[in-house]
């Protein structure tokens, strides 16, 4: 079978500073034809941030889409002049931390939402981090709290539903696994 959609029209029906939000028709691949509504998003780069302590420095902040405070690993999304995703993980980390690393090794790599979304997010672990001596200031739009947690906590956080985006979901199994593989190299 021919996985394929072609597109007929595209019609842009509002464009933001963050997303664009786009109706296409297209083609099948049996010839009949349906709509697709799509969120073109810029792409996006988060980061585990682990302290010396082997602990997970988060963000605690309100999420208007979903109407609660939320916490997460910390993330944005990659600027004009970022030249790649490790770059827009660095500058994140600096804004909304204040903390810089010296380590940085790339986990994985994903489309968040695939079925209405291209948003594409790169995900980074840092390690031996330290206080930026005058770090980049937060946007202007966020109001955050950083929490250091450590891995019972930062469960207890998911158990208590205060942890629930899919970065965030993600960068938990990623600890988790993290904590099997030394297990069970012992």
């Amino acid at each position: 079978m021919l996985f394929y959609e072609e597109t007929i029209k595209s019609t842009s029906i509002y464009k933001g500073n963050i997303t664009e939000y786009v109706v296409e028709d297209v083609k099948l691949p049996d010839g009949k034809q349906a709509k697709r509504e799509i969120v073109r998003h810029d792409s996006a780069a988060a980061v585990l941030p682990f302290t010396k302590d082997g602990e997970l420095i988060l963000v605690k902040q309100y999420r208007k889409a979903i109407d609660q405070i939320s916490i997460e690993i910390p993330a944005g999304l990659q600027d004009k002049t970022d030249k790649d995703g490790m770059e827009t993980a660095k500058r994140e980390l600096e804004e909304e931390t204040g903390y810089k690393a010296k380590k940085w090794s790339f986990v994985t790599s994903f489309y968040s939402t695939p079925g209405f979304t291209d948003e594409f997010l790169e995900i980074y672990e840092a390690t031996d981090l330290y206080l930026a001596e005058d770090p980049l200031s937060q946007d202007e739009d966020e109001n955050l709290e950083l929490i250091t947690a450590s891995y019972e906590q930062a469960w207890d956080l998911y158990h208590k539903g205060l942890l629930r985006d899919s970065k965030t979901v993600f960068a938990l199994f990623y600890w988790k696994m993290k904590k099997l593989d030394i297990k069970l190299g012992e």
